[in-house]
């Protein structure tokens, strides 16, 4: 009996994909992508003045993220329709046509960052209703989970991914793990996504405050018994962290106030939390969405 697949090839497969599933489903992320540059990218002009404009994403972040009580920012996902969501789509076309190999470092790092989180969003509204980004296969492959490996947009000729613009662009070239603090997966586990698009000018305070607002954030750290609890985002990009758990201590004591900073001092040992990938909505807007006679407040 316990030999009656033998022969049975096609059974085995079926049983075989099978567990394969349960156990992608039991274990959400094994491991991310490695850092791993697309030269392609490289090129950029540190004497050009061009600027990108941002002020439509600006004014969709300002109306529809939503800062709560518990310091975890929320997206209005289900009150981004018609002219706002026609916005979106329009900001998204408009990044399309840039020329973003002839931007100065500073311009191309404000660009990817946007892209990507505009990006993030769009695929939100795209699918629907959804418990978790992870709910959206979209990406290639039999067992994907999540929508990060499909092409979602053309840049300069080239079909891009999320992957694309995270681990073969933003990583590889910049080499700064604050660009963890700044990409949003749509999940109540993830880094902030701010009420204000990243430019060239406010970059570092954007990457900073991401930083400091998520490092001092139970979901980011925690001290638990002499050990610090970390996100497991720091598990996945280890190498992005130095690869360590002293180098890790080092990053995190950079950012770590008050409390936490004092627990953190003379801890060594590091373990890491679950993440939770719970979509990052909330269906109570604040009054700004509302004028006084309860119709919609226009862009």
């Amino acid at each position: 009996m316990t030999n009656w697949w033998i022969g049975r090839p096609g059974i085995r497969l079926t049983v075989i994909a099978v567990m394969t599933s349960l156990l992608l489903i039991a274990s959400p992320v094994v491991a991310a992508p490695s850092s791993d540059l697309w030269e392609r990218w490289l090129p950029h002009d540190e004497d050009s003045t061009v600027t990108v404009d941002h002020t439509t994403w600006d004014n969709l972040l300002r109306k529809f993220v939503i800062e709560g009580g518990d310091g975890i920012n929320r997206v209005a996902y289900k009150w981004i329709m018609g002219s706002e969501k026609q916005s979106l789509n329009r900001y998204l076309e408009e990044l399309s046509r840039v020329s973003v190999t002839t931007l100065n470092r500073a311009e191309q790092r404000a660009y990817w960052i946007n892209l990507y989180n505009a990006l993030t969003i769009r695929v939100v509204l795209d699918a629907g209703q959804v418990a978790s980004i992870r709910d959206i296969d979209i990406s290639p492959g039999l067992l994907s989970n999540g929508p990060w490996g499909k092409e979602l947009i053309t840049i300069e000729g080239e079909n891009l991914s999320l992957d694309d613009i995270e681990h073969r662009i933003l990583r590889p070239i910049w080499q700064d793990p604050r660009i963890h603090y700044a990409l949003n997966c749509a999940a109540l586990g993830c880094p902030n996504i701010w009420a204000l698009a990243v430019t060239s000018r406010n970059a570092e305070t954007y990457l900073d405050s991401g930083a400091e607002a998520f490092i001092n954030h139970p979901r980011g750290v925690r001290v638990e018994n002499g050990r610090v609890v970390a996100s497991s985002i720091y598990k996945w990009f280890s190498e992005d962290f130095g690869d360590s758990d002293e180098a890790l201590l080092d990053h995190l004591k950079l950012f770590a106030s008050g409390d936490l900073a004092q627990k953190l001092d003379g801890v060594t040992a590091v373990t890491f939390d679950d993440y939770d990938w719970t979509l990052n909505s909330t269906d109570k807007p604040e009054p700004k969405f509302f004028s006084s006679n309860g119709g919609r407040v226009g862009s």
